[in-house]
């Protein structure tokens, strides 16, 4: 058996992933799911050390990352619709809006990750000198939390409705939203994968856009499942599942991906 190893973030977008890698099968192939909390610039970083060989990336991430001669190709959209991110502070945090965060501490994932990145964009956005960021690494969800408790950073982008539940408890405080202008994720390749084993790929990936169709069509059961799962309130559940769009094809759109390229240039986000 022929062993791929997939790359993703837990959280709610890679439902049709698991649900799909929990029934498919093929006679020469194994796949099997890696859950990558750190995010874009780890599975990058997973992909180049032959780690993982499809991996789930921010779109931004993986235009970043191929910027500086990644070893991987994108060879589709997962996603069409964008990612919303929420911009957190700590709940008692003297910051309350989004100029308050000029010059603050930005919690993020790593180098290269989309909370990094979306830092620069947002930035550029405000008209604020980028060269005076200042950021601080957490690695995960969690070390945001614990960097927030422990005072060592101010303010932390990432997907408003994986955050939700911690602003409904309190440890975070939302005082802005911030959407990219493209798709949130894109299907990497480890270069080699796709030209040797294209067909086996290809049948699983059509697979898990069919599968995100069900999930997109059974509301009810889909909002229980996010509900179940990940902590969000039925309400949230349904806002984010209906603003979600799965692509149903595998394709590159170039044209998107290099509008990408061009808009981290100029944000100074790409070295």
């Amino acid at each position: 058996m022929k062993i791929i190893n997939i790359g993703g973030v837990p959280e709610h977008f890679n439902i049709p992933w698991r649900d799909t890698l929990a029934r498919f099968k093929h006679p020469d192939y194994q796949f099997i799911w890696h859950n990558v909390a750190e995010g874009s610039g780890a599975m990058a970083a997973g992909l180049a050390r032959g780690e993982l060989d499809i991996a789930m990336l921010l779109t931004e991430g993986a235009v970043a990352a191929q910027q500086r001669d990644a070893e991987f190709s994108i060879v589709g959209t997962f996603t069409d619709s964008p990612l919303t991110w929420g911009i957190h502070v700590p709940a008692n945090s003297e910051l309350h809006e989004i100029e308050d965060i000029k010059g603050a501490r930005y919690a993020i994932s790593r180098i290269g990750s989309g909370s990094h990145l979306m830092s620069f964009a947002h930035a550029r956005q405000q008209g604020w000198p980028t060269s005076a960021l200042n950021f601080v690494i957490v690695n995960t969800l969690p070390g945001a939390i614990t960097a927030f408790a422990e005072g060592l950073a101010d303010v932390f982008f990432w997907e408003r409705f994986m955050t939700q539940p911690l602003v409904d408890s309190g440890d975070f405080r939302r005082i802005g939203e911030f959407s990219a202008p493209w798709p949130a994720f894109v299907i990497c390749a480890r270069r080699g994968v796709m030209a040797a084993h294209e067909p086996a790929v290809n049948q699983l990936i059509e697979a898990v856009f069919r599968q995100a169709r069900k999930f997109e069509e059974g509301s009810h059961d889909s909002v229980e499942l996010i509900v179940s799962e990940y902590g969000l309130q039925p309400q949230d559940a349904l806002t984010w599942l209906q603003q979600t769009r799965w692509s149903r094809k595998l394709r590159a759109d170039t044209e998107m991906l290099a509008n990408v390229a061009a808009v981290l240039r100029d944000a100074g986000a790409l070295g």
